[in-house]
């Protein structure tokens, strides 16, 4: 994946989907910015469980804005894949050779992957042809976002030295701990999601009804080599994915079905 040419430091497209103020995406900067060239574009707004959507119904825009720390970035009117997409076609005068989405408030394993706003960035860039990490911190209250980033500074490093006629898609989901207290890294396949959502059913001042989307955060089956089974026990979980969604193994039950058909006439 050695894209860089002439270039001594890579460049490396930062993104999320908690939006452009959230401290994840300035803990990736932080960790990054000694070892890369990044360009920074991210939402405007939170856009969590937004999946893999793409704005094709209004314009999109974007604007100049500034991290904490003063690094000058991108906000976007549009969702996560949305700035990956605006910078690869040409919103950056050069594409990065590698694109990062995170660090994610809260884990993103099992079927979350089908909601998850941060691992749809990384599938864009890998349409885009670029290689992508996804990474997200499995918490939702008080994060410390240091020991994801710092890993996935290690990660990238690896990644950028990887030759390879095809783009990695790599979703990383890091423990809640300190670093120390971090077992270490394990290479995992998704695990099984248990959602508890219920419908949530209340009544506006006109006695209109309105719905939300409640319940229990969903749990998991911590099964050995899995996502889920991985943060269970502390330890970091890199995950490969594809975006080839084929069921291989139900093809062949498929081309037994007689699936002729004759449309009606008239």
């Amino acid at each position: 994946m050695k894209t860089q040419g002439s270039r001594e430091r890579p460049h490396i497209l930062l993104t999320n989907d908690d939006g452009i103020q959230a401290g994840g995406l300035l803990a990736l900067v932080r960790a990054l910015k000694d070892s890369a060239d990044l360009s920074v574009i991210a939402p405007e707004h939170n856009w969590s469980a937004a999946g893999h959507s793409k704005t094709m119904h209004k314009p999109l825009r974007a604007w100049p804005t500034t991290l904490a720390d003063g690094t000058e970035a991108l906000r976007t009117s549009g969702s996560p894949s949305d700035c990956v997409a605006l910078a690869l076609l040409g919103l950056l005068e050069e594409k990065p050779d590698l694109v990062i989405s995170g660090v994610n408030l809260g884990a993103n394993v099992g079927h979350d992957l089908t909601y998850s706003g941060t691992v749809a960035a990384a599938m864009e860039s890998v349409i885009g042809d670029i290689s992508a990490i996804a990474v997200s911190l499995d918490t939702f209250e008080d994060p410390d976002y240091e020991p994801a980033a710092r890993f996935i500074a290690h990660l990238a490093s690896r990644m950028l030295q990887e030759e390879g006629d095809e783009p990695l898609l790599l979703n990383v989901n890091v423990p809640d701990l300190a670093a120390e207290a971090i077992n270490g890294v394990q290479v995992t396949e998704l695990g099984h999601r248990l959602y508890r959502d219920m419908l949530v059913t209340r009544t506006d001042p006109r006695g209109r009804e309105y719905y939300w989307i409640g319940g229990e955060p969903p749990a998991g089956i911590p099964e050995e080599g899995t996502d889920i089974g991985a943060l269970s026990e502390g330890y970091i979980s890199v995950t490969p994915l594809l975006l080839d969604l084929t069921d291989y193994a139900k093809l062949s039950q498929l081309r037994a079905w007689d699936l002729s058909f004759e449309a009606p006439s008239g």
